[in-house]
């Protein structure tokens, strides 16, 4: 664990977000009292997975009915 104090983390930011972001744990201290950790994000899964809803929708067979003549109309 890395701890550093407020100045050092003002002078020093991309190096230390750098670390934090090779998993190193980053702990900013005030007064040498720790007050925050400095944690990557996770990255969000991009794109869309094929069969996400699978098993969670439901086709019966109205939705193959014909729509009501107001609505074709609309």
């Amino acid at each position: 664990m890395i701890q550093v104090n407020i100045h050092e983390a003002k002078t020093q930011l991309s190096k230390i977000i750098d670390q934090a972001c090779r998993g190193e744990a980053v702990v900013i201290a005030k007064a040498g009292t720790p007050v925050v950790r400095i944690t990557p994000i996770a990255p969000r899964p991009s794109g869309r997975r094929f069969g996400a809803l699978s098993g969670k929708a439901r086709v019966d067979q109205r939705f193959f009915e014909s729509l009501p003549e107001d609505e074709l109309r609309a």
